[in-house]
């Protein structure tokens, strides 16, 4: 079981199949703001669909391979931050989060991403987390540049989505980076 307590008001923990009704309602509730930047929004149509993407999620936990899990602000589910892939041959991974809009604002993402680069470096031993993200997306990039990542590049008309094509943004720490970091 994955649960990481960020500060009084927020903890992570890893989804789980009771959870497929609250993820489901969150996604429904943001459909619109969420599907201006992702594409899961457009294929979430049920509970039943979050749960197999719960189950999914949990099967690439037991195999050591990513997973996504809940932000949970005041006993709310606010939004989910994920470890999309742990490539260990390489020692990096990369970190992808959505929020409720209602819960914008708090600090949330840059608090919850910062539990997941330091479990990422100190917990697994890596060397690189990337965050990536439609480059118009302007509060994501936010989120990667406050926490200290560097963009490193951009792959034009990485994804198709509503209607337009759209680059995507690369931004990574090293652990080096990290370190330097904390020491500050």
């Amino acid at each position: 079981m994955f649960k990481l307590h960020v500060d009084n008001d927020i903890h992570i923990s890893l989804f789980q199949p009771r959870h497929a009704s609250q993820l489901y309602s969150l996604v429904n509730a943001n459909r619109d703001t969420l599907g201006e930047w992702l594409s899961f929004p457009g294929k979430t149509k049920s509970a039943e669909d979050s749960k197999v993407f719960i189950e999914n999620s949990l099967t690439r936990f037991a195999e050591g391979n990513g997973f996504w899990a809940g932000i949970w602000y005041d006993g709310q589910l606010a939004g989910a931050i994920g470890y999309l892939y742990v490539d260990s041959a390489h020692r990096k991974t990369e970190i992808g989060y959505w929020l409720g809009t209602t819960f914008e604002g708090k600090g949330l993402v840059t608090k919850s991403c910062q539990g997941f680069i330091k479990h990422a470096f100190e917990e697994w031993d890596l060397n690189k987390v990337e965050i990536n993200m439609a480059g118009e997306n302007l509060k994501s990039r936010a989120v990667a540049e406050r926490l200290g990542f560097k963009r490193e590049g951009i792959i034009r008309d990485y994804e198709y989505l509503n209607g337009d094509f759209h680059d995507r943004f690369i931004y990574g720490m090293l652990r080096k980076e990290w370190n330097e970091l904390k020491g500050k």
